[in-house]
Formats: C-alpha cells, sequence, structure tokens
C-alpha cells in the first residue's frame, strides 16, 4: 500500500470561555494543521499536528503547513509502513517532528484500516478501553483554582495538573497549598507545571517551602541545563516536558536519572511510531509519563488516547485532551470525549474516526 495523494487542510479551534493561560502564552484560538493520505487502493488516513501557538515550543502553525508541503511531493509513492515512512521523511526534511507526526498519524490510520485493526493493536494491544485523562487549570488566581480542583475532583479526574509561572512565585505557592487541602486524601494526584516559566531560583524555593505536599513538577525551568542545576536539590520528582524534543533526548534523560517522568507530546516526538519507542524505554527504566499533545481535535485526541491504551497502568500518568475547551467534533457520533476523568478507547479500525471533512473547507494545497 503507497501513498498516492495528500492532501493539508487548515481548520480554526477557538478556546471555549478562553484565554487559556500559561506561564509564556496566552492562548484565545488556535490553527490546526490536518493532513488527507490517499492510498493507491482508495482508503484514506488522516492526521493532524497543532502547536499552541509560537511560544510553546519549537513549532508554530505557518511551519507545519510549509513543512508538510516541503515533504509531500516525496512522499507520492511512499510505502504506509512507519520505519520506512519515517525514512523518507527524514530524508526529505531534517527536523520539524510536529510537522512529520501528522503524516504518521494518518499512516498508522491507513494500515489500521487495512488490516481491519485499531491503531492501539497496531502499537501493541490496548490494556484498557477506559483511558485515564487528566485536567490541566490555566495559570489562575488561588481561589479560581481551588475551585477548580474542587470540581474537577468530584468529577472523577484521577489527576490534576495547575499551570504556574510568569508572575510572583508567591502566588504560586499559595495556590499549591489551597489547591492541596481541596484534594487532599481524596487520592487525585497533583502535578505543578511551570511550563518553562520559573527561575532555578523559583523551583528550589518552591519545594523548599512546600515540603509535605506530594505533587511532580513538571518542567519547572527553562533549559536542561536548569533541571541538571536543580535535581539534587529539590525534595520533588522532576518531571519534563518541552525540553524533551526527541527521542535521543529522552533516552539521555532517562539514562543519566535526571527526571523522574515525562509529559510527552505525540506530535512533539514526530508521531505514534516514536511514541511507542519512547514508552518501552519509559517501561525499561520504570518512568511514568503522560501520552497527549499540546492541543487538536478529535485526530490527535484519537491518537493520544490509542498510544495511552497500550501503556502499562502504573506509568501512565493520564492522556490529556483539548477536548474540553472545542466548541465541536470533527466526528459528530465518535468525537473523543472525556467522561468521569477518563476516555474511552475508538473502537473501529484505525484510529476510530470518521472526520466530516466540509468542515475544513477547501485544501490549502494538494498533491
Amino acid at each position: 500500500m503507497k501513498i498516492s495523494e495528500i492532501h493539508i487542510y487548515r481548520h480554526d479551534l477557538p478556546v471555549k470561555n478562553g484565554p487559556y493561560t500559561m506561564a509564556n502564552a496566552e492562548v484565545w484560538s488556535l490553527t490546526t494543521t490536518l493532513v488527507k493520505l490517499v492510498a493507491d487502493n482508495g482508503l484514506v488516513g488522516w492526521g493532524e499536528t497543532c502547536p499552541v501557538g509560537p511560544t510553546y515550543a519549537e513549532s508554530h502553525v505557518a511551519g507545519a503547513s510549509a513543512a508538510l508541503a516541503e515533504m509531500a511531493p516525496g512522499m507520492i509513492g511512499a510505502d504506509i509502513l512507519p520505519v520506512p515512512l519515517h525514512r523518507r521523511m527524514d530524508s526529505l526534511l531534517n527536523g520539524h517532528s510536529y510537522a512529520k507526526a501528522a503524516f504518521d498519524i494518518a499512516a498508522h490510520d491507513l494500515l489500521g484500516k487495512k488490516l481491519g485493526v485499531s491503531v492501539s493493536d497496531l502499537l501493541g494491544g490496548a490494556l484498557t478501553d477506559r483511558v485515564p485523562s487528566y485536567y490541566a487549570t490555566g495559570v489562575g488566581s488561588p481561589d479560581e483554582i481551588a475551585r477548580i480542583a474542587t470540581e474537577k475532583c468530584q468529577e472523577g479526574y484521577p489527576r490534576l495538573q495547575v499551570k504556574v509561572g510568569g508572575r510572583p512565585v508567591e502566588i504560586d505557592i499559595e495556590v499549591i497549598r489551597m489547591v492541596w487541602e481541596v484534594i487532599r486524601g481524596s487520592g487525585m494526584r497533583l502535578a505543578v507545571d511551570g511550563n518553562r516559566g520559573w527561575t532555578t531560583r523559583d523551583a528550589l524555593r518552591v519545594s523548599r517551602e512546600c515540603p509535605e505536599i506530594p505533587f511532580i513538577m513538571e518542567q519547572p525551568c527553562n533549559t536542561i541545563e536548569d533541571l541538571q542545576k536543580i535535581r539534587p536539590q529539590v525534595n520533588h520528582a522532576i518531571y519534563m516536558d518541552e525540553n524533551g524534543t526527541s527521542l535521543n533526548t529522552a533516552i539521555t534523560a532517562a539514562g543519566t536519572g535526571l527526571v523522574d517522568g515525562f509529559g510527552m507530546k505525540v506530535t512533539r516526538i514526530g508521531g505514534l511510531h516514536p511514541m511507542r519507542a519512547f514508552r518501552d524505554i519509559c517501561a525499561a527504566r520504570n518512568l511514568p509519563h503522560t501520552c497527549d499533545d499540546a492541543w487538536g481535535g478529535d485526530i490527535i485526541a484519537a491518537a493520544c488516547t490509542h498510544i495511552g491504551a497500550t501503556v502499562a497502568p502504573h506509568l501512565l500518568e493520564g492522556v490529556w485532551l483539548a477536548a474540553p475547551y472545542i466548541e465541536r467534533h470533527f466526528d459528530p457520533e465518535n468525537g473523543i470525549r472525556i467522561d468521569g476523568g477518563h476516555i474511552r478507547r475508538p473502537q473501529g479500525p484505525g484510529l476510530g474516526i470518521s472526520p466530516d471533512e466540509s468542515l475544513f473547507g477547501i485544501p490549502v494545497a494538494s498533491f
């Protein structure tokens, strides 16, 4: 089975009740980039990539379209198998993993449809049909974030991620303490995500002033060198998120004991094929991690849920979806939803999603 047609689309995803606030960004609307692959047997597969603006990571929406268009002519005739597909992409363009991920996801969708199996089967087999999610707050006032924590705990989320940074660290410390007061004893796990927004000084202060609160500190500072500096001095587990830009970086971080886990994005690492290798590296080192993405619609959500379903339950920190912030689904019937803090694994071959193509309008490029 080979690629015979490629169509690239853009689609706006306004943030419901926006903005969504992080330490380094305020998001009101995002543009997702979608890829439709048509195989020589007529089957269709869908992929997606959706950077959270141009400052969250080394990615942006115009870059996604440009990178996909750069590779597309050379992808016509490519085998729809993960290993040769990635070798072909790497021979056409250096880097740009977030764009390559869209081709990768679409190829997995196609291959699953061809074989009559789900993407999670292709990735080794699902261990659950009810995949745990987690809720990520924006950066907010102590009272507001404590209110959200109470609400999400009652809804059944097994994990809460609190966004911090980009303001006086004293406010972040107050937020952490108030949230812990409302979830303590519930069994809900707590992550504090700096999104690179703290200095090493701030991260050390937070850990020293909250020694009794069992939270994990996710990407508190900007660089790997910052993490190396604070690693011997903090009382809390450190997870890598934005710095985990490649499989190579993840191998080094896991192998050197730099981190205690990861917040990993499927598109950041290049798609489901490298994500599978990442999952197995974490299993070998007994490192917990998420299987999610920065943003996006049902296609990304399905991909994240499928890979998340294959992770050993004691190592899966959850699958985060942008679905609660998006007004409607690409697939009204099978769109990916969170219910009781968990996600039902999509059924059917491939991703289990059939997008309504009319939502996306005319392709921005076709090959």
